[in-house]
């Protein structure tokens, strides 16, 4: 990861510039290392926006990844990952949108994947109180 958080009006933005271990033998970044990316984008996300309360309180899991690749940067080269919530949740399920951009503006991965609430004190999924929501939503 490079740079500084920026939010937008997408959502919120991080750059990652591949490094030698993050590619794989084609030459270019691995396909699990965008996963990794993408994870860290929406948990620098959540932790930029949330109040500390509810940082503290809840964590979020993954529980599916929808991907599509259509380009790839290789060693040096950066991308910009834009993240943002389309809709509000359903019951203790959240969807974020994932972008990542070369620095030519190419879309190179696009992402949709859904995370769910869990109570760090308890360890149980929750369903995610309005109050949780409403900073990331947009008009917010």
């Amino acid at each position: 990861m490079s740079g500084d958080p920026v939010p937008d009006s997408a959502g919120f933005a991080l750059t990652f510039t591949a490094r030698s271990e993050h590619i794989d033998e084609l030459g270019h970044v691995n396909n699990a290392v965008w996963v990794q990316w993408m994870e860290e984008v929406a948990t620098a996300h959540w932790r930029a926006v949330a109040p500390a309360e509810h940082v503290e309180a809840y964590v979020w899991v993954v529980s599916r990844h929808e991907i599509d690749y259509r380009g790839n940067i290789g060693l040096g080269e950066s991308a910009t990952a834009t993240t943002s919530i389309p809709e509000g949740p359903r019951g203790a399920r959240f969807d974020r949108l994932v972008e990542f951009r070369d620095t030519g503006g190419k879309l190179l991965v696009t992402a949709r994947s859904t995370w769910v609430m869990i109570d760090r004190e308890s360890g149980r999924i929750m369903r995610v109180p309005s109050e949780v929501a409403a900073p990331f939503l947009k008009g917010s």
